[in-house]
């Protein structure tokens, strides 16, 4: 008896811890109001150079906040805006950001063909693997593998951060997974397959 009352009562603190981690979309909503002035109202910022949040999987959000707070990821406007956010906080904004739609954007038509070869077939002389094995067909990610959604984002950002990657100016990837491919490919298809995920197309 006293080992099922035992049980009971762990499994109830876990249920309860569980339930406290969870985000709220409701309360991220009201925390992301310092977080509209470069990510907009509902995380589609309208600056290229800042990312879009809007329907990103919470896992992804939720590390890179905790990176940049852990300083494993650097950033000069992220990095303070980190520091002070607690565990909840954290899963509160990531809930809300990822609940909102993500805005079309539209693609350059003559880095198209290129892009697209990249993100579908990569480049095999180079031995640059295509990213849709691991973004998916329509760049919608893996969250359960905190692979990001691509589809939509910001060419600009997408191109800054996959040089950062190759300059080792951003070391936050998983096993080096990305500076690994980045380091093989040149600046003309870096500069291509982010155009491309501009213009691609998911379920946001």
């Amino acid at each position: 008896m006293l080992k099922l009352i035992f049980l009971f009562l762990l499994a109830t603190q876990i249920i309860t811890a569980n339930a406290y981690a969870a985000g709220d979309p409701v309360a991220g909503k009201q925390k992301s109001q310092t977080c509209a002035a470069c990510h907009g109202v509902d995380g589609n910022s309208t600056n290229p150079a800042w990312p879009k949040l809007a329907g990103q999987h919470e896992s992804y959000i939720i590390k890179q906040l905790e990176d940049f707070k852990a300083g494993h990821r650097e950033n000069a406007q992220m990095s303070p805006m980190a520091a002070n956010l607690s565990q909840q906080d954290i899963q509160d904004l990531a809930a809300f950001y990822s609940s909102q739609r993500r805005r079309p954007a539209g693609t350059e038509p003559e880095l198209l063909d290129l892009g697209e070869k990249i993100y579908r077939a990569g480049n095999l002389e180079a031995n640059v693997p295509a990213c849709m094995a691991c973004h998916g067909p329509t760049g919608l990610g893996n969250p359960a593998a905190k692979y990001p959604l691509l589809s939509g984002q910001h060419s600009t950002y997408l191109e800054l951060q996959l040089n950062n990657f190759r300059e080792d100016i951003r070391t936050n990837d998983i096993n080096e997974v990305m500076r690994r491919v980045v380091d093989r490919m040149s600046d003309e298809e870096i500069k291509a397959v982010s155009a491309y995920l501009q213009g691609l197309r998911s379920t946001w």
